[in-house]
């Protein structure tokens, strides 16, 4: 058992050390290794899981102990002493006026107040020794003020023949379960919005074939291995109907990819040789052979599996308001008890009050002292600390069911703040598949040399525009040919800008109109009159230099997504302002912002990625809450920059890593989405806390006896504890705060997104 905790809250260990204990054959038992490894990986993935398990039966089982010795505390307090027989026995006197149903009281409540409720007298202990007061204090205080005054109470009517007890043994005993049961539901609505990270986890194979192939490419053997032994490199056989086993890159067929339990897109995707492929999807037909690219924890299943626990866990700012609150509040409750019980001891004291007003089973320092508890009791706002974590994991989960990832509560509280969108718009605004349309040279060049230069440039860089001058190089050249490029020495890339390289002992410059003039390359009045034309048509017009001269202008068109235009719209409906801050020239800039519906003035073209941040950063000193919406490496910077990053679930590994919310669908819809998502889960949050606070700050002054002068109605302590814990819907309890928490698994997106559902876009 040690062992297991040990794993839950640690790293699994490094199993270099089991090599040395197996020195026969070292490389022939690494598979081996790399499976145990695998396990305690996986058990550390897990860990979260089981250590919400672990707190699920311990309050489970804490509650349930509670009820088996409250329960009876309860009746025999509350309902036997109105059935006459039962009452009768009760009432039997043991010692003097000590009688059996005190003595059982006292039996029934001394387990849940010292050994079920240690955990509480254990958190406020670790409070106060670091010089503070939480819940647990006050919990402490009330439930140990009204046990202790009880054992008062039973032995002095054991020591006396004319002394008549009133013990509140069920006090203690009831507060304890009821808090015990929001306690459980905390943790039950934890357990909740954790069961689409565990479907996910579950989504991987158990097993894959693996391959061995030769030097020439041929498959000389066939094993099936557990998926967990799976290793870069390593050739994973893929047939119609199985699970893709890891995240990894088609090497041999084609086939269509189900990738909507990654991205939600319902349509099969087209993988073709080349294809990136995500471990966990379904191959739909046609077999794959795929090269493992990302194995165990580096996997997309398991990045998302720690985004989302890491926003579960994480506190957004507005929980600082309720630590803030509960720092002052515990001591202002313990004030408000003791005065409440001098106040009414005194006024018993000197006769302030008729004596009529005290019940016949007490005197007047019981009926002070009940007050006093009763304030402590009633007072204590056990809720206010489950009003934001509980809304923001649940709030989280949803996002996550519907392919919003949202990192931690900081990101859900601006989200719900922003009033201007900063997009980027190559892959975001567009849907990344670039072609090129059009070739214009100004020299005499064989079209052929003139791309292979240029594919040689571009190549080695990863932005979509360069690989769409590749990938139309590869039709120039034909499918017979290999597809070897020259070597591009001195290769250079310029983020924003282009790219350059010396290729045959040619300098080629391949990019803007910005780069050109850096490089000091005059630019020829056809380029220009070529460029304003690609610009008028909505293309980037990418010039092309070879020794210093500018040879060609390529016009490339990089369509828009579908559901651009109305989404601009209904974020102006929000009174949400968009605006497009891009690499890409002027004209292209402005045509695309036409199309979209997004006015001219409100266009940041040519920018280079610091530029990017530094307009984020120009809104932010404006006073505006601003989200950036981008998925490349160039566009990082202003992720970072911005008060909410949205990453597009296409994009870079860079961007995602930067961004606080990813939208895994690549959809634009999902920006609309995330920023309803966190305005519901933020108004959760205030109702919660409405709840958690109203009904205390309410129900003081009756604990405190304002209404007893005058209606003889005072509230006892077991009542005050069952009112705040165990109220019906949208009461304010630690029940009523995480059942309000979970209405938002009843989450839908706006309605005014369901039209965008209509479009689809298909690029092969």
């Amino acid at each position: 058992m040690q062992l297991l905790f040990g794993y839950i809250f640690i790293p699994p260990p490094s199993s270099a050390f089991i090599l040395l204990f197996n020195n026969k054959d070292v490389w022939a038992n690494l598979r081996a290794v790399r499976l145990f490894d695998q396990i305690l990986v996986t058990f550390y993935q897990y860990r979260c899981h089981i250590t919400l398990l672990i707190a699920f039966l311990d309050y489970h089982r804490a509650f349930l102990w509670s009820l088996v010795f409250s329960v009876p505390v309860f009746f025999t307090s509350m309902v036997f002493m109105y059935i006459p027989g039962l009452k009768n026995v009760l009432e039997t006197k043991v010692v003097n006026m000590l009688s059996v149903g005190e003595v059982l009281r006292w039996a029934l409540s001394t387990p849940v107040q010292f050994i079920i409720g240690q955990k509480f007298y254990i958190g406020a202990y670790i409070a106060l020794s670091h010089g503070y007061a939480n819940m647990d204090v006050l919990i402490a205080l009330g439930t140990n003020a009204a046990y202790f005054y009880s054992v008062y109470s039973v032995l002095r009517a054991a020591t006396s023949p004319a002394f008549n007890a009133s013990d509140f043994f069920e006090t203690s005993s009831m507060l304890i379960s009821f808090i015990l049961l929001g306690k459980y539901l905390e943790v039950l609505a934890r357990g909740k919005t954790s069961e689409a990270i565990a479907k996910l986890m579950d989504l991987a194979p158990k097993t894959a074939t693996l391959l061995t192939i030769d030097d020439k490419g041929i498959v000389v053997n066939e094993k099936e291995v557990d998926s967990r032994l799976i290793q870069k490199n390593d050739v994973i056989k893929t047939i119609p109907g199985s699970k893709v086993a890891c995240d990894g890159l088609v090497i041999w067929g084609q086939s269509h990819i189900n990738e909507s339990m990654i991205t939600g897109e319902s349509r099969p995707v087209t993988k073709r040789t080349g294809d990136i492929v995500i471990g966990g999807t379904l191959n739909e037909n046609g077999v794959l052979h795929i090269k493992a690219a990302k194995v165990g924890s580096e996997t997309a299943l398991s990045q998302i599996v720690r985004l989302v626990e890491s926003a579960q866990m994480a506190k957004a700012p507005v929980q600082r308001f309720a630590d803030h609150i509960s720092k002052y509040f515990v001591p202002l409750v313990i004030a408000l008890s003791f005065c409440t019980w001098v106040s009414w001891f005194l006024a018993g004291m000197f006769k302030a009050y008729p004596r009529t007003w005290i019940p016949s089973s007490m005197d007047s320092f019981e009926l002070s002292l009940q007050f006093g508890i009763s304030v402590m009791v009633v007072a204590c706002p056990c809720a206010l600390g489950l009003a934001t974590p509980t809304a923001v994991m649940v709030g989280t989960g949803v996002g996550a069911s519907l392919g919003v990832l949202i990192k931690g509560g900081q990101a859900l509280q601006s989200a719900q703040e922003v009033n201007s969108i900063v997009f980027d718009k190559t892959g975001t605004l567009t849907i990344c598949k670039p072609m090129v349309v059009n070739t214009r040279l100004f020299k005499t060049m064989v079209p052929q040399e003139f791309y292979e230069l240029i594919a040689a440039a571009e190549v080695n860089s990863d932005h979509p525009l360069a690989k769409a001058i590749v990938e139309n190089a590869k039709k120039m050249r034909g499918s017979e040919e290999k597809l070897i490029w020259p070597e591009a020495l001195n290769f250079e890339s310029i983020t924003g800008q282009g790219v350059k390289a010396i290729i045959c002992n040619k300098e080629v410059i391949v990019g803007n109109k910005s780069l050109m003039l850096e490089q000091g390359i005059a630019i020829p009045v056809e380029a220009e009159e070529a460029l304003a034309e690609t610009t008028g048509l909505a293309q980037t017009g990418v010039l092309v230099s070879i020794d210093k001269e500018v040879i060609g202008v390529l016009a490339i068109s990089d369509p828009l997504k579908p559901e651009a235009p109305e989404v601009i719209f209904i974020l102006k409906s929000m009174n949400i302002e968009s605006m497009i801050v891009t690499g890409d020239n002027w004209g292209t800039a402005n045509a695309i912002a036409k199309q979209v519906g997004i006015d001219s003035k409100y266009v940041v073209a040519e920018a280079k990625p610091e530029q990017k941040a530094e307009k984020v950063k120009e809104l932010q000193h404006l006073g505006k809450v601003v989200a950036m919406v981008g998925d490349g490496v160039n566009d990082s910077p202003a992720l970072v920059a911005a008060d909410v990053g949205m990453s597009i679930g296409a994009g870079t590994d860079i961007a995602i890593e930067a961004a606080d919310i990813v939208l895994m669908k690549s959809s634009l819809k999902d920006v609309i989405t995330a920023i309803d998502l966190s305005k519901k889960t933020f108004k959760r949050i205030h109702l919660n806390y409405f709840w958690a606070l109203g009904y205390n700050l309410l129900s003081i002054p009756i604990a405190a006896g304002v209404l007893f002068p005058f209606t003889g109605f005072r509230l006892p302590p077991w009542i005050a504890g069952a009112a705040m814990a165990a109220m019906a819907a949208m009461a304010a309890s630690s029940v009523s705060v995480v059942c309000s928490s979970l209405l938002l698994k009843k989450y839908r997106k706006p309605k005014k997104l369901n039209t965008l559902d209509l479009y689809k876009i298909i690029v092969e």
